[in-house]
């Protein structure tokens, strides 16, 4: 049985029904694997690599990942805080040593590693056009590590860039968490969130994952469900 290990932040991390409806790519990306492909979702809110790494959650993947496993490797939002010394991390140094940690790890048990680039916020400027947003150094800094540890990479930076640009600043709402008072009760007073993810972002996100799977083709490919 494959396994996919996904390491990343709350763009990615499982959520219990007291944060509903948030839901993160990982726990939504499922649905796009075959039966027999267990996915392990070891994301974590305001994560970044440092600080994912000092918890001790890389080892804990280490511990069960093994041969012909995936790591799923996704950050960039965390690592851009640098008011924040415990998570802030440098896009060309710092953020790229990390990143290799964790391919080195993968490689190390024979299992797959695979960088996906961080997934874009909803930066849309006032004539509803969509900004530059702000994880450019570190999507740059994840391809260039990438091709010098050839290392496949799917863009989720991109093809999150396209959805937004398709869907338009009042359609995209749908995605995020963008809540309305009394709706929910894990946020009764409502919210106006750009970055977490409602079960309908999750999943439009997670088939530009399964999109990027089926481009890379060979093994990758086949993890996905028959058909797509």
């Amino acid at each position: 049985m494959n396994k996919i290990f996904w390491a990343g932040d709350s763009t990615v991390a499982h959520n219990s029904f007291l944060s509903y409806p948030q839901t993160g790519i990982g726990q939504a990306f499922p649905i796009f694997v075959k039966r027999d492909v267990l996915v392990e979702n070891h994301a974590m809110n305001g994560r970044s690599t440092k600080s994912f790494m000092d918890e001790g959650r890389l080892a804990a993947i280490e511990e069960r990942i093994g041969e012909e496993d995936f790591l799923f490797i996704q950050f960039g939002h965390n690592d851009e805080k640098i008011a924040d010394p415990s998570r802030y991390t440098e896009p060309f140094s710092t953020f790229q040593e990390n990143l290799a940690q964790f391919v080195e790890t993968a490689r190390r048990h024979g299992a797959w590693p695979v960088l996906i680039t961080p997934l874009e916020r909803r930066c849309f400027l006032p004539d509803h056009t969509l900004g530059q947003g702000e994880h450019g150094p570190y999507v740059e800094g994840m391809k260039q590590l990438a091709q010098r540890l050839s290392v496949p990479l799917i863009d989720l930076h991109a093809k999150s860039r396209g959805v937004l640009t398709e869907m338009g600043e009042e359609q995209s709402r749908q995605l995020y968490m963008h809540l309305e008072p009394g709706k929910y009760a894990s946020h009764p007073e409502g919210l106006t969130d750009n970055t977490h993810l409602q079960y309908a972002g999750a999943v439009t996100y997670g088939n530009c994952v399964a999109q990027g799977l089926k481009e890379l083709g060979g093994r990758y490919a086949k993890l996905l469900i028959e058909g797509y």
